[in-house]
């Protein structure tokens, strides 16, 4: 059974959090959400470019254009009622207050399976 907008299979809502950040915001991004209960999260380095579009680098006396910055994309599911202190916590500590802070996207799960045991929804996060 799947839900058109959110999940609320045995009513639960189930939210999907993507947050894109400075590299080196991840240490303290993960310990600030290990702290509210965040129980798991995937992390991956990605390379974008929004408003920045990148820079120039200097490498062996050659200047040479970066077109794609290095940043994290971090990929939590969270329970629906978590997800606004989720989202607050990330922006919080992420936040530098200089171009290139990052973007974070919250997007509807429509179901979540823990492949081991069959559990469903939030009780699969």
């Amino acid at each position: 059974m799947k839900c058109a907008t959110n999940c609320t299979l045995k009513g639960e809502i189930v939210k999907f959090i993507i947050a894109i950040l400075k590299p080196y915001k991840l240490d303290e991004v993960r310990e600030a959400l290990t702290g509210i209960g965040v129980q798991g999260m995937t992390v991956t380095e990605v390379k974008g470019f929004g408003i920045q579009s990148g820079h120039t680098e200097i490498y062996r006396g050659a200047e040479y254009a970066v077109n794609f910055v290095p940043k994290v994309k971090l990929e939590i599911v969270v329970a629906g009622d978590m997800a606004e202190q989720v989202v607050d916590v990330i922006q919080t500590t992420a936040k530098t207050d200089k171009i290139g802070d990052g973007k974070i996207f919250v997007l509807d799960v429509e179901q979540v399976v823990r492949v081991r045991t069959g559990e469903t929804n939030e009780e699969a996060i």
